[in-house]
């Protein structure tokens, strides 16, 4: 593998890192309604486990409601049930039709506790990006053993590697207090 093959492999799986941080920050209670809260809750239909933005229309038309119209009415139940089970903590309201979640405002410790959440997931991309660090250097490190890559080049992609890595990280950690922010100001 050349030096810039390694490198844009290591950068696209760091970025892959960042994207999924992104997705499961969308999943995170803020305190107002937005679709990407249960979007990716997973109901039992149709004999698999599906995200529920495959089979229903998400919409929030209010600040702490978000409206679920299924395409299928008879996975309403299992819509509603999937909501339920989940670790989102909302309650549901169905009228034969569609599915009213209610958003009730966060109190001061639950705060606290989602604010605490969100740091350790930050920390946990931050350790998936070390690790992708270390193989990419062990990856160098065996090229340059078997003489592909000279000592030079083995440094300078290390050296571009951990650049990736400050950018990274830099990125989460803006992630980290703009969410942060707005689970404690709303």
């Amino acid at each position: 593998m050349t030096s810039m093959e390694i490198q844009n492999e290591t950068k696209k799986k760091m970025e892959k890192t960042l994207d999924l941080l992104k997705e499961e920050f969308k999943s995170i209670r803020t305190g107002r309604a937005t679709p990407g809260l249960v979007e990716n809750v997973r109901v039992s239909c149709y004999g698999s486990l599906t995200p529920i933005k495959q089979i229903a229309n998400i919409t929030a038309p209010e600040p702490q409601l978000i409206i679920i119209s299924p395409y299928d009415p008879s996975v309403l139940k299992d819509i509603d049930k999937a909501i339920s089970q989940s670790d989102l903590g909302l309650t549901t309201n169905t009228d034969g039709k569609i599915i009213r979640v209610l958003i009730p405002p966060l109190s001061g410790d639950r705060r606290g506790k989602i604010v605490s959440q969100i740091k350790d997931m930050t920390e946990a991309s931050k350790i998936s990006i070390r690790n992708i660090r270390r193989d990419a250097n062990k990856h160098i490190d065996k090229e340059e053993k078997d003489s592909v890559l000279t000592e030079d080049e083995a440094k300078k992609v290390k050296d571009q590697i951990q650049k990736f890595i400050h950018e990274n990280e830099a990125k989460i950690n803006e992630l980290l207090t703009q969410k942060t922010g707005e689970i404690l100001t709303i």
